[in-house]
């Protein structure tokens, strides 16, 4: 019931003034950091500039760009020197490569060929390595071969990362508990999983490693994503968009400046203000990503 309220609040015509206030930035509150988006994604090509208007306008401080695969490094590093100190590079291979839905395939280790010694190369501009993980969806990982080269792969990014001293910025879709135990198993100590669609117990593992986990605008329309909220610790919760993916409402192009959607929510499962929420989950993302300070005293 209080999601269906939430979702009536928030996508029917005769919005209040209640929505309008809850959905708008408050001008009073501090800043956001988006802690994974997709800025380089298609998506955003022909306005980036105004997305970028928009999220510095609705209080965001900075944003972690991730890479999906080696042909989006150039681009990422360019955006963050376009933006200096707003723009903050993560560069990695996704497990699931491919440019569009229906031509999408388990990565390989010739995806990662280039990859590896160009994430050495920007090493000293990057904040994390990511986007990495697993993704054992039935549609992208269809054997068991195609899991073990993740696995490979992810594991190859692991020890990069350690290498570098950065984070990870993993991805774990229908893999959770593989992912985690993997991380684990390979010493990743400073890990965000981003978005994760797994259990509450399963999360709870990630939490004993230290792990954190970052809240999409996407957990007004996602029990999962609540009842995960409920149980983790705040001093491990991050915010995060996902752009242009995990919007609130479905089928829409989600941007940074959305990020307080995800504030809000937790505010309100956790029976806590929203300015709490904001500046612990701050607090959070400077301690799993310290290399954001040098950034943002630079600029």
């Amino acid at each position: 019931m209080q999601q269906q309220r939430y979702l009536h609040l928030c996508f029917t015509l005769q919005a209040s003034k209640e929505l309008a206030t809850f959905m708008t930035m408050d001008s009073d509150r501090g800043t956001f950091i988006d802690c994974h988006c997709h800025l380089a994604a298609d998506d955003f090509k022909e306005d980036i500039g105004e997305v970028i208007s928009r999220a510095k306008g609705n209080g965001v401080e900075a944003v972690l760009v991730v890479a999906e695969h080696y042909g989006e490094f150039d681009r990422i590093i360019e955006l963050s020197r376009s933006f200096p100190g707003f723009v903050l590079p993560c560069l990695g291979v996704h497990p699931v490569q491919g440019l569009s839905p229906d031509m999408q395939r388990s990565v390989t280790e010739s995806d990662i060929v280039e990859a590896l010694p160009a994430i050495e190369k920007y090493a000293d501009q990057l904040v994390a390595v990511g986007e990495v993980g697993l993704d054992f969806t039935p549609r992208n990982a269809k054997t068991s071969e195609d899991k073990d080269i993740q696995r490979l792969v992810l594991s190859k990014q692991i020890q990069l990362a350690k290498r570098l001293n950065l984070p990870l910025n993993v991805h774990s879709r229908s893999a959770g508990r593989p992912t985690i135990a993997l991380l684990h198993e390979q010493g990743a100590e400073k890990v965000l999983l981003h978005a994760f669609d797994g259990k509450p117990s399963v999360a709870m593992q990630g939490i004993q490693y230290g792990y954190y986990f970052s809240i999409p605008p996407s957990i007004v329309r996602s029990e999962q994503k609540q009842k995960l909220v409920k149980q983790l610790p705040l001093e491990r919760i991050l915010l995060e968009t996902d752009s242009p993916a995990l919007a609130a409402e479905k089928q829409t192009r989600n941007e940074p400046s959305n990020i307080h959607i995800s504030c809000d929510y937790i505010a309100e499962v956790k029976g806590v203000s929203a300015e709490t929420v904001r500046q612990v989950t701050r607090e959070n993302t400077l301690k799993l990503f310290p290399q954001i300070q040098r950034f943002l005293k630079a600029r």
